[in-house]
């Protein structure tokens, strides 16, 4: 008898497997539960915009703590496929043409802005850096559009050599920027989230 060769996800770990019992769409959603344990950024009947949303775990989890009477809307080039609940809208397409998707939603101001949104890798540290350095400006500068005053903002950026510059433009527009890796965050992995609070 032959044995079947099933491939394993070789990723999966304690946190995988939590998220399945836990019926989220994937690990990452603990990172922002750590993010939400440490700064309380997600409140009541918040508006909040998640760029890079899918496979929509931080919607859900997000979804959960604004209530019934926040506002959701999520971003991403691939699209969401999980259900979610009535007050989260899901835009698959590019955040470059943001401005006019948040303008025919009729939403437009936001308290909370979050960006968990990643590059596709090449497996070169310096470009990959680099482009993940090119999301996180696009991020800081939809956040400075589009947060209202003492508004909130969470940036996943690939730790390297432009890390500063984003840290220091937090800082510009932010009463308080902090850096934090989640104890979720896998090990090998270079990320590390900027967080701004108190939108300038």
């Amino acid at each position: 008898m032959k044995r079947t060769n099933r491939k394993k996800n070789p990723w999966a770990d304690h946190y995988t497997r939590q998220a399945q019992k836990d019926n989220f769409a994937a690990r990452s959603v603990y990172k922002l539960q750590e993010i939400q344990k440490k700064v309380r950024i997600l409140k009541r009947g918040a508006r909040v915009l998640d760029l890079g949303c899918a496979p929509g775990s931080w919607l859900q989890f997000a979804a959960q703590t604004i209530g019934p009477d926040g506002r959701l809307v999520g971003i991403d080039l691939m699209p969401v496929t999980i259900g979610l609940p009535d007050q989260v809208t899901v835009i698959t397409g590019d955040v470059a043409d943001i401005e006019g998707h948040l303008a025919r939603l009729g939403q437009t101001r936001f308290d909370v802005v979050l960006s968990d949104m990643a590059p596709a890798t090449t497996g070169n540290r310096h470009v990959d850096e680099a482009r993940s350095m090119g999301l996180c400006e696009a991020a800081l500068d939809i956040a400075e559009k589009t947060l209202v005053p003492g508004g909130s903002f969470v940036c996943k950026i690939f730790q390297g050599s432009d890390f500063k510059t984003l840290t220091e433009g937090v800082k510009r527009r932010f009463d308080r920027q902090a850096a934090f890796r989640p104890q979720s965050t896998r090990k090998a992995s270079r990320e590390v989230f900027v967080i701004g609070l108190g939108k300038k």
